[in-house]
């Protein structure tokens, strides 16, 4: 009996796990400029850790069925790989979910670009009926029945969980999803000539060619010029992009450009979801696009060969960035 004990006891030996770091968290690839966070809201890491823990809670929905994570997973670059994720309710987004990877750094967010700051843009799922459904006071009031949620709240802002509690947590934590760990960067930043193969060689030099122009949108460390286009992916959109929110007709169908990192990982692809595969899209800017009255100059007919359109998807594939895809510390630990 004493022999068995001992042995049961032997096996049920808890593993320690290290605490996260802040440096584990707040590191900038090299290439990549500081993290800009707002004079009102300087990183701590038990905020992070409060942001961390809000940004995979169900609590944050009406029916408490989903979260920012069921939409932006790790895995996928913190995107998902359905045209339109469903939210509470199981009812169908309006829209594919961009991925978050350098959200730090845009100047302002949701596709039409309507939303200034990352703590402004934490209540637009919140609000939105195809998202959480929900209202934020009312998530405060869930959040005030929680002793841990309460203690947390108390140690890092002073005062019980509230609206400003939620989205300076919550944006604490996606201001530190920070990819810049590719291939290319390893290529470009730190060095490794020899990294790159003949054909993303060739496909890179394609991608910054005037005869694609896809760096004349899709631009800087972060493979976006965060302005508005339409790449002719329609004639006739049921979705009328930035029109929806300056009600101006040159803004119908109109969309912030996204940032090609990880895209890999981030299919399908189109503000709709619309495109399957890596092959659709390049297949679509080589014809030129559609005609749209908006559409931009820089799309036109490429005349790619079959074996430049692999080059260009090869080079395309070396803006993954596999370390933030498996990154434990970003990963989902309740």
């Amino acid at each position: 009996m004493c022999v068995v004990m001992v042995l049961y006891s032997c096996s049920k030996k808890e593993v320690v796990t290290e605490p996260t770091k802040e440096e584990d968290v707040t590191a900038v690839p090299l290439g990549f400029p500081d993290v800009p966070y707002p004079a009102d809201n300087p990183f701590t890491m038990r905020k992070w850790e409060l942001g961390k823990k809000l940004f995979y809670d169900n609590i944050l929905s009406v029916d408490n069925s989903v979260n920012c994570g069921s939409c932006h997973k790790v895995s996928l670059a913190f995107g998902d790989d359905v045209p339109k994720s469903l939210g509470a309710g199981k009812t169908l987004g309006r829209r594919n979910s961009p991925s978050l990877a350098n959200v730090a750094y845009h100047p302002y967010y949701t596709r039409e670009g309507g939303v200034p700051t990352l703590e402004m843009q934490i209540l637009v799922p919140i609000q939105e009926h195809d998202e959480f459904n929900f209202n934020i006071v009312e998530i405060a009031d869930r959040l005030k029945q929680l002793p841990e949620y309460v203690a947390m709240s108390k140690e890092v802002f002073g005062r019980e969980p509230d609206p400003y509690v939620i989205t300076r947590a919550i944006a604490t934590f996606e201001r530190t999803l920070i990819s810049g760990n590719s291939t290319y960067d390893k290529y470009l930043y730190h060095g490794y000539a020899g990294i790159l193969t003949q054909a993303e060689k060739r496909g890179m030099k394609l991608f910054y060619s005037t005869r694609t122009n896809c760096g004349g949108c899709h631009s800087g460390f972060n493979f976006t010029s965060y302005s508005f286009e339409n790449n002719g992916l329609y004639e006739v959109y049921a979705d009328n992009g930035r029109e929806r929110l300056t009600g101006n007709s040159a803004d119908n169908a109109l969309f912030k450009v996204p940032s090609l990192r990880n895209i890999a990982l981030t299919a399908p692809y189109m503000h709709d979801g619309s495109m399957a595969t890596l092959h659709d899209v390049i297949e679509h800017y080589n014809s030129g696009g559609k005609n749209h009255p908006n559409k931009s100059q820089l799309l036109k007919p490429m005349g790619l060969t079959p074996n430049e359109k692999e080059d260009l998807i090869a080079f395309l594939n070396t803006l993954t960035d596999k370390e933030f895809a498996s990154n434990k510390n970003l990963q989902n630990a309740q």
